[in-house]
């Protein structure tokens, strides 16, 4: 994941206070973004710890779609990072928010990937 500070224009920062009972840093924060579809807001949540950079991305009033994920992604990993989104099983599911949506990427490992050509010729 990218030096969280890169973003410090973006950072939510009363309610970073709120939450955490102080500003972020480098590889923890709340972020505020607007949607690249629609101008609408973005509430970002990063951090890392546990091996995982993990990046929640939530609107209030509908999930996520693939463009904004996409941009998030572009905000907050490096070009040649891997992240993820998992589908866990429904006995494993959490929920805190309706529409929010989840990127991953442990810090410890590589995450395997499939063959480029099982996606699409090139």
């Amino acid at each position: 994941m990218k030096n969280l500070h890169e973003l410090d224009y973006s950072r939510a920062l009363v309610e970073e206070r709120k939450y955490y009972g102080r500003n972020g840093d480098g590889g923890n924060g709340m972020f505020r973004f607007m949607s690249c579809v629609d101008g609408q807001p973005l509430g970002v949540i990063a951090s890392d710890g546990g091996g995982w950079d993990h990046v929640s991305v939530s609107r209030a009033d509908r999930v996520p779609n693939y463009e904004e994920m996409e941009q998030v992604a572009g905000l907050f990993f490096q070009a040649d990072e891997t992240a993820v989104q998992y589908h866990v099983p429904k006995s494993e599911h959490v929920n805190c928010h309706p529409y929010c949506l989840h990127w991953w990427r442990p810090t410890e490992e590589t995450l395997p990937k499939p063959p480029s050509i099982m996606v699409a010729p090139k």
